[in-house]
């Protein structure tokens, strides 16, 4: 029988070569994330990509599913990220740092320093005359050339100095302005989408825009990391202050920064600091007191708080609340508020001024 007989048995050289001009199956790749979720879709097929995606990261997170926490979470901020605005995520403008164009570089410098930031607004004569901005990587570089050593004066001088710098040849006195390094920005308003602005500064290559409100003053300031952050999650580097913004004190008190959030105050204070449907409108400490002061309390100024707290104001400035002392009602004035009898006055009752809480009985009641 020959090797190439098809009625029998192939011969051992014969089925070799059979086997290598056999083409073999292409290696698969690793599967990632995108390829595991394109998958799940076909399988799925009930609508759009976002619905069937939303659809799967509402699975209870111990259910069997196709992502990570990891992924889950990032995949949720993506789909969430086209709901924000500017206004959702910017700063507010009494927390923005800001300096003046005529600014000498070396107050520029100590500015930095203690900013900790690496881009600064420039504005002409108040923060709604924005010119830009100044990032300090600019202010390095500008700095460094003027101090450097031409190989000519090199060759004159009869000491080197390290690294061929000169800093004697830098003029710290010498005013931003003329340096030529402040940068453009961007000007974009509070009701524009985030997944918007960070598209703009990715093509622009300006990663600071300042949020203008209707009339053309600053509203407040925006970083791509401020829109990054939507889809990572905080991203903290050395420079971020660590501190806690919300302080338990040795008496039971608790001292807190105005900025800090409700949820900050309920995680640390307790489920009785419910402020209730006022959240909605306002997001921070600060800006509840405004709400409930209707107007910017001043330092000293003691508010009543939700249920047993009161709130005083231990630093304030004629535009924002700074710091604030949150305690439990002294037990003599509770007891005053909730009086039998006092109920009948419902509301305005636990709304009137300490001045007030302060009357005789005698004046409070009259006998009928």
């Amino acid at each position: 029988m020959s090797a190439t007989d098809p009625s029998g048995p192939l011969h051992p050289l014969a089925a070799e070569e059979a086997a290598a001009a056999k083409p073999s199956a292409p290696e698969k790749p690793s599967e990632s994330w995108l390829d595991r979720f394109r998958a799940l879709i076909r399988l799925r097929g009930s609508g759009s990509l976002r619905s069937d995606l939303e659809e799967e990261l509402s699975e209870p997170a111990g259910a069997k599913t196709e992502f990570s926490p990891t992924e889950r979470a990032m995949l949720q901020n993506i789909l969430e990220l086209r709901e924000r605005r500017i206004g959702d995520v910017m700063v507010p403008r009494a927390d923005i740092i800001a300096v003046q164009q005529n600014i000498q570089l070396g107050e520029l410098l100590k500015v930095f320093a203690s900013a900790g930031h690496s881009r600064l607004v420039v504005f002409d004569d108040t923060l709604d005359d924005p010119t830009g901005m100044v990032h300090i990587r600019d202010v390095v570089a500008y700095l460094t050339e003027r101090a450097i050593v031409t190989p000519e004066e090199r060759a004159r001088r009869k000491i080197a100095l390290p690294a061929d710098l000169d800093p004697k040849a830098v003029d710290l006195s010498e005013p931003l302005s003329q340096s030529r390094i402040v940068r453009r920005i961007l000007f974009v308003p509070r009701s524009m989408p985030a997944v918007d602005l960070l598209v703009k500064m990715q093509a622009t290559r300006v990663h600071l825009a300042l949020v203008i409100d209707e009339y053309g003053g600053t509203d407040g300031l925006v970083s791509i990391e401020d829109i990054v952050e939507q889809i990572v999650g905080d991203i903290e580097d050395e420079h971020d202050d660590e501190a806690p913004r919300i302080e338990r004190q040795d008496d039971g008190s608790y001292i807190a920064d105005a900025r800090a959030s409700f949820e900050e105050a309920r995680e640390i204070i307790g489920s009785g600091f419910e402020i209730g449907e006022v959240t909605e409108d306002v997001d921070t400490l600060g800006g509840f007191l405004v709400t409930l002061a209707g107007r910017v309390p001043v330092r000293g100024e003691i508010l009543q708080g939700p249920d047993h707290f009161e709130i005083e104001i231990l630093d304030a400035d004629p535009r924002r609340v700074k710091r604030l002392r949150i305690y439990h009602r002294p037990p003599e004035r509770e007891a005053r508020r909730r009086r039998p009898g006092d109920e009948a006055s419902g509301k305005a009752a636990s709304a009137a001024p300490e001045s007030a809480e302060t009357q005789p009985a005698s004046a409070e009641k009259t006998p009928s």
